[in-house]
């Protein structure tokens, strides 16, 4: 049951520094004599801690290959290392970078997922390191961090959002030009309608149509994210979802309906609970089946868009007004429906 089945006190006493979760943020070619790939990776420590680190592939590699040689079969110390997407010999360095990237999240998922004391092996601790080259570093972009591209369905609706005085806005206080198409560019002035929060610096908002993420420093909030309505719910085009739930002697399918709709990426607390209102129970866990057919726990909203980018890996044709995941609820304390073998 990956990390689930870490003993809870040896968690417990592990440092606040330890990282226990790490996600690609962008893929950005650098620049000087030598032209290779760097992943942005935003890294969560056990404490709360958020930052980036900057890694090539072979910096991957590298780790992996050092913690095969030390916990591989030959040595004392066993453990089931998560498989590396190999090296590409062929083909676009920025395309095999981008195609890398789900890859790379699952393995580092898996990787801090191991036994508490994996957490504590030197080669691990020095990967996930924000070194002082890492601190000093500004990212590009944080394109993995912004929620996907929101197509709005009608003039009528660009209308109502753009007129909609509750909606949560900020006022821009200086001009920002932004690097790519990703990036929101706006004037003095300017009156942005907010989408997301990117993170502790980076909005995502929508202006004359366009929607692109920018700096909380240019701007001015007038009414945050939390006062308004999510607006993500209300653009998206799935109004309901498939639940499979678990019990001690039968499993039941059953078909949720949302109507302001479905975001594109739910947030995990919001689905706990209103999977805990639907069954009427809250000593609840949430799941997904992987693409081997294995139960995996959803423990946060990292789980959550890992479970997304899984089911858009299957060959599975979406019912109409359907998400195209599916959840899995089970027992809290039951066990069972995991796969521990090795």
């Amino acid at each position: 049951m990956q990390r689930q089945l870490r003993d809870e006190s040896d968690y417990d006493q592990l440092p606040d520094d330890v990282p226990v979760s790490a996600h690609i943020a962008d893929a950005e070619q650098s620049k000087g004599f030598s032209s290779h790939i760097v992943y942005t990776i935003q890294v969560k420590q056990k404490g709360g801690g958020k930052y980036f680190i900057f890694r090539r592939y072979r910096q991957f590699h590298t780790l992996q290959a050092k913690l095969q040689e030390k916990l591989g079969p030959d040595n004392s110390f066993i453990c089931d290392l998560p498989p590396l997407p190999g090296k590409v010999f062929i083909g676009h360095k920025q395309e095999i970078a981008e195609k890398r990237i789900p890859d790379l999240n699952i393995y580092m998922k898996k990787l801090l997922e191991l036994p508490a004391w994996i957490l504590l092996d030197e080669d691990v601790r020095l990967f996930f390191h924000q070194t002082a080259e890492d601190s000093e570093r500004v990212p590009r972009s944080l394109r993995r961090l912004r929620p996907s591209t929101r197509k709005i369905k009608s003039q009528t609706e660009k209308k109502d959002l753009s007129e909609k005085s509750g909606a949560p806005q900020a006022e821009a206080l200086y001009d920002f030009t932004g690097d790519n198409d990703l990036e929101l560019t706006f004037k003095t002035g300017d009156i942005i309608y907010l989408l997301k929060r990117v993170n502790n610096d980076w909005l995502e908002g929508m202006l004359n149509s366009c929607t692109g993420i920018f700096p909380q420093s240019f701007v001015r909030i007038i009414k945050d994210l939390s006062e308004g309505t999510d607006l993500k719910k209300r653009l998206s085009d799935a109004h309901r979802f498939r639940c499979v739930y678990h019990d001690i002697e039968c499993s039941k399918i059953r078909d949720v309906t949302l109507k302001n709709g479905i975001p594109v990426q739910p947030d995990y607390t919001e689905l706990l609970s209103l999977m805990r209102a639907e069954f009427g129970n809250n000593a609840i866990a949430l799941n997904y089946r992987d693409l081997e057919g294995d139960m995996v726990r959803i423990l946060d909203d990292m789980d959550v868009e890992l479970m997304v980018l899984e089911a858009k890996g299957r060959l599975w044709i979406r019912k109409p007004d359907f998400a195209p995941w599916e959840l899995h609820v089970t027992r809290k304390d039951d066990l069972s429906v995991y796969n521990t073998n090795p």
